[in-house]
């Protein structure tokens, strides 16, 4: 049995996320295929923001999860399982 490389896994799982959201994105004017787009977007709606006189650092997150977006990452970790 070989052992699986984490770093595999984190790779497949991005890429996942960011085909499905694409596809999401492209399909979303496609009546038959805009059901692909269907998701939730979550985080922080205002950035925090830390001024320290000199030097400003903000702080965000929004994620946005489709269905293509899941569909993307249950095939990432199928590839991952394949491997």
């Amino acid at each position: 049995m070989r052992n699986k490389n984490v770093w595999v896994l984190l790779i497949l799982l991005l890429t996942g996320v960011v085909l499905g959201g694409f596809v999401g994105h492209v399909t979303e004017g496609i009546s038959f295929l805009s059901w692909l787009s269907f998701g939730e977007s979550f985080g922080l709606n205002t950035p925090l923001v830390l001024d320290l006189g000199i030097l400003v650092i903000t702080f965000g997150l929004s994620i946005k999860i489709t269905m293509a977006g899941i569909i993307g990452i249950i095939l990432a970790l199928l590839v991952y399982r394949w491997l």
